[in-house]
């Protein structure tokens, strides 16, 4: 049969991966290249076009391509424009899903990064068969996709479903990035942990593993392996991020009434550690309604490869 594959790409603000994938979630060959290796758009995509055109050969030729799902910081659903990234060589607004639709000359989709997880999730992942979700990724930032009804929520402009940027503490800490103060992103995002841990350092006097580290030198990393170590303060690190991420997921919660929430991202390796404060603090704050109703779940997909699913999923929702 032909037209059973999709081409999945993730522009991130360092690399770039890609893959070919069929509708079952395989990932039959993939690759990667650097994002920020050429100053303009038209360059980076004569690169790509060279990798991927070696792929799509190799899986049978273009005939059997449906089309190309891009995830892409400040990727406008709507549009197919990337618009205004902070952390792209490439500025303003630029319709990349046009220009790949030129160059390949097939259907083109584009979303921001955290939809096309939570695409993936829901097509090949915890959330197979689920109609409301909401994906939070937790890397260097907060990110989030909100899918009910089956559908994902993009708001009139392209650019609902931020919750990384809520305000949960009102006049907490500074976000540098927006401006904006207290934010989900401030405290639950692996920059949010690195600066928990610098504070609680800095006003407690009890001894701790990261004590041998400079403040500069600490990371998410660092107080990961201390937690696992046993180390009190880093497990108290966690604790605090999971009481702030809980009640920010109490809020989402009373917003869209999800089936699940997908946790994904570099700070679900705590596990536990983190997990168990987030689901009391939900608990606690939601409506009896709510309660008890909502599963708190870790991603299924494996990180390398979530980016290109979630992409590659936009495809199928092409009508010819």
């Amino acid at each position: 049969m032909s037209q059973q594959l999709a081409v999945g790409i993730d522009i991130g603000g360092t690399n770039t991966k890609f893959g070919i994938v069929d509708r079952r979630g395989n990932i039959i060959s993939d690759g990667r290249m650097l994002t920020g290796a050429h100053p303009e758009v038209s360059m980076f995509i004569d690169e790509l076009y060279g990798h991927l055109t070696k792929l799509i050969d190799e899986a049978g030729g273009m005939s059997q391509i449906k089309g190309i799902g891009v995830g892409a910081p400040n990727g406008n659903y709507y549009t197919g424009n990337i618009e205004y990234a902070p952390n792209l060589r490439w500025h303003g607004v630029i319709p990349l899903a046009k220009l790949l639709s030129e160059k390949f000359g097939i259907p083109t989709r584009l979303t921001n990064d955290a939809n096309a997880a939570a695409i993936g999730e829901m097509q090949y992942g915890a959330a197979r068969g689920m109609k409301d979700i909401i994906m939070i990724t937790l890397g260097t930032g907060v990110g989030s996709g909100i899918i009910a009804n089956g559908q994902m929520i993009y708001g009139h402009d392209g650019f609902a479903g931020e919750l990384g940027h809520c305000i949960v503490v009102p006049g907490g800490r500074l976000h540098p990035g927006t401006g904006m103060r207290g934010s989900t992103e401030s405290y639950a995002s692996a920059t949010g942990v690195t600066n928990t841990a610098i504070e609680f350092l800095t006003e407690r006097t009890e001894d701790s593993l990261l004590r041998k580290y400079a403040k500069e030198e600490i990371n998410s990393k660092i107080i990961f392996d201390a937690a696992m170590a046993g180390d009190h303060l880093a497990q108290e690190v966690y604790a605090f991020t999971g009481k702030i991420l809980g009640e920010a997921l109490a809020n989402f919660v009373m917003f869209s009434s999800p089936e699940a929430i997908i946790l994904f991202g570099g700070l679900t390796k705590a596990g536990d550690l983190i997990m168990k404060p987030v689901r009391e603090h939900m608990e606690k704050n939601l409506l009896p309604i709510f309660q008890n109703k909502v599963k708190l779940m870790f991603s299924e997909l494996r990180e390398s490869d979530a980016a290109i699913l979630g992409a590659s999923g936009l495809v199928w929702e092409i009508h010819e």
